[in-house]
């Protein structure tokens, strides 16, 4: 259990198999070239968000300590107290913690513009600090982009990452002789194909309730070559790639979902594709465990996952995330550093994977194997994955009022799924929102 092991490539892969085999066993991230004793009787504070990555995190707390010689005090809290505790600890100056977990498309440019978060950079460069397999191109190029600031200082370590994916029912595509869109059109078009309501059959299904439903309609908005905010940092949410965006979300809604989704979150458009009467659903891929599981699926060995079809202009998968920073404020940043590293390390990156709490953003994990062969979801979703890590792109507005973004545009969303005219409610949502956003650059 304590012994360390050979950092090659064959010593990783016999690893991985191991504790695929069996959870019991010990995992070490360790390089010769790493002093990880270096820090030894050092204490951490580490804040956490309580979700299932921060449990696999916790479930091996005591294998870092043992590798480093470091106490870790972590405390994980729900994600509305761990925002707001967060917030008021760094806005002091003097948090209680040295390592915090991020939502990087909420929290990332309020901490950049605070300066919370220590320029790691110069660790990952530091090979007594760094394992040799750690290098940023193992990173998905949105992990890269949350992580790096707007001066390209890297300032946090990609963890955990949410593609948006189409699941889709292979049985009802069968029944209608259909194949799995691969373009916008193709996937309005199958849609409304498979579309009975006589036999409450529908085609499509995604969020409809304001705030939730903003992400869908900017998943679609990258299909379009566009964004919600432009590089020149004004917003683009009335052009046409906007309108057209938002027509065909309107399109889907009105046309191929099922009666009342202007009221559904993910979890009642995850409760009805799992009742195997609908035919698509656009959500991350963090929401399929259930569906394979026939205590609580109707539909499981049925379903495909695939990557997001193209837009008019580009291919892209919605992508939404988090990461591990060094405060700025501690005074024991390198001994942080070493539990970054570990936390989102091969290893734990393949438990993560494994036991479907979350995807990591390094593509090695993914693309290794025998971490492939301990997942319990299909081969198809992690085809998914990994397809979707090439085409990732941020699909929400990198700000500080992302929630009120979302409320606003949200609220002209669900307005269209009532009939509502799109480009209307988007002037509308734009005069509204342009404000909230000025004031907090300013």
């Amino acid at each position: 259990m304590s012994s360390f092991l050979n950092p090659t490539r064959r010593g990783f892969l016999a690893v991985t198999a191991a504790f695929g085999a069996s959870s019991m066993l010990g995992v070490r991230l360790a390089s010769a070239a790493v002093d990880w004793k270096r820090f030894a009787g050092t204490t951490l504070e580490v804040n956490l968000v309580k979700s299932p990555r921060s449990e696999i995190l916790l479930k091996y707390l005591s294998e870092f300590e043992e590798l480093s010689g470091i106490k870790v005090n972590a405390e994980a809290t729900p994600e509305q107290q761990q925002r707001q505790k967060t917030t008021i600890e760094l806005s002091s100056g003097k948090p209680s913690f040295d390592v915090v977990h991020m939502s990087y498309h909420v929290q990332k440019r309020q901490f950049e513009k605070g300066g919370w978060l220590a320029d790691i950079g110069g660790f990952l460069k530091d090979p007594s600090l760094t394992d040799p397999s750690l290098v940023e191109s193992d990173f998905a190029e949105a992990g890269l982009t949350f992580a790096r600031d707007p001066d390209g200082v890297l300032r946090s370590l990609p963890f955990s990452v949410d593609y948006w994916i189409i699941y889709w029912n292979k049985t009802l595509f069968e029944k209608k002789g259909l194949a799995y869109p691969t373009t916008f059109e193709e996937l309005a078009s199958a849609a409304e194909a498979l579309t009975d309501p006589s036999t409450n059959t529908y085609g499509f299904v995604a969020r409809g309730l304001k705030n939730a439903n903003t992400p869908v309609w900017t998943s679609l908005l990258l299909g379009y070559g566009s964004s919600p905010l432009g590089p020149d940092g004004k917003l683009r949410t009335t052009s046409q790639e906007a309108i057209d965006a938002a027509k065909l979300y309107q399109r889907l809604m009105t046309k191929t979902a099922p009666p009342g989704v202007s009221g559904f979150n993910w979890a009642e458009a995850q409760s009805a594709f799992l009742q195997g009467k609908i035919g698509m659903w656009l959500d991350g891929v963090g929401f399929a465990p259930p569906i394979e599981n026939p205590e609580k699926s109707r539909v499981v060995g049925q379903v495909g996952y695939g990557i997001m079809p193209k837009g008019p202009k580009a291919q892209a998968a919605g992508t939404f995330g988090d990461g591990l920073g060094v405060v700025a404020a501690s005074q024991k940043k390198e001994a942080g550093y070493l539990f970054c590293q570990w936390a989102i390390s091969h290893e734990m990156g393949a438990r993560l994977l494994q036991a479907g709490a979350g995807v990591p953003f390094r593509q090695s994990v993914l693309e290794d194997a025998k971490v492939r062969e301990g997942v319990k979801m299909p081969g198809a979703w992690l085809d998914a994955v990994v397809g979707s890590g090439k085409i990732s792109q941020l699909a929400l507005p990198v700000i500080i009022p992302v929630t009120e973004f979302r409320d606003v545009y949200g609220v002209g969303l669900t307005n269209m799924i009532g009939g509502a005219d799109p480009e209307t409610e988007l002037k509308a949502a734009t005069a509204q929102f342009e404000p909230v956003l000025a004031k907090s650059e300013g």
